[in-house]
């Protein structure tokens, strides 16, 4: 089955809501630079890190459906984005190949979301700031200690796992909004468990699991 709008394959049982023409132009309200795409990580903006506001507006079929998408992209862009750049940043080769699997795992994630709902996202750049991870997750950044980027990593995932789940309770019962934040907060927890694992091995010198 093909999707109405956009004419791509439909997964079964799939809820029809698609993104490929919801692109929007966004301005950042601390540099003003102007910025193109379906979303952002963090909803951030990529030049300075300020926050992004759309520029026009638009008609969607269901504007609640698609702020909950585009919120799940601004999250899965800004973990793929983390652990890639962690993967770079971290001197423990451990902690480098973990992170390096981890983001490769986001990325696989996110390939899921666009095949789902038929919008492109960008990838991650070498220049993302490990910070604004860290602002998300309410964690300092302390570059001398490799547990941080652990600590860092785990907080923004258990963050997200309750920002999906709060949000699942407010939506309407039996709603594709609702089915989506449930969703996502699963995976947010399963990603948070996992962490916490891994953590707990690195700690006593104990292979990941990964």
């Amino acid at each position: 089955m093909l999707c109405p709008k956009c004419h791509q394959p439909l997964e079964d049982g799939e809820l029809y809501i698609c993104c490929a023409d919801a692109t929007v132009e966004w301005r950042c309200c601390q540099c003003d630079k102007v910025s193109e795409g379906f979303a952002f990580p963090y909803g951030m903006c990529p030049h300075c890190g300020g926050k992004l506001a759309p520029l026009a507006s638009r008609s969607i079929e269901d504007a609640a459906a698609l702020t909950a998408i585009r919120t799940a992209f601004e999250i899965e862009l800004g973990g793929q984005a983390f652990y890639h750049r962690a993967s770079l940043q971290a001197e423990d080769d451990t902690l480098k190949a973990l992170f390096g699997k981890l983001a490769d795992m986001e990325k696989e994630h996110m390939e899921t979301l666009s095949r789902r709902y038929h919008a492109k996202v960008p990838a991650p750049t070498d220049e993302f700031r490990v910070d604004l991870a860290a602002i998300n997750a309410g964690i300092g950044v302390r570059p001398e200690d490799p547990a941080n980027l652990f600590k860092i990593a785990i907080a923004f995932e258990e963050r997200a796992a309750t920002f999906f789940a709060e949000r699942a309770e407010l939506a309407a019962q039996g709603s594709a909004e609702r089915q989506l934040h449930r969703e996502l907060a699963a995976e947010e927890r399963e990603h948070m468990a996992m962490l916490k694992t891994e953590f707990e091995r690195w700690k006593v010198g104990k292979p990941g699991l990964l």
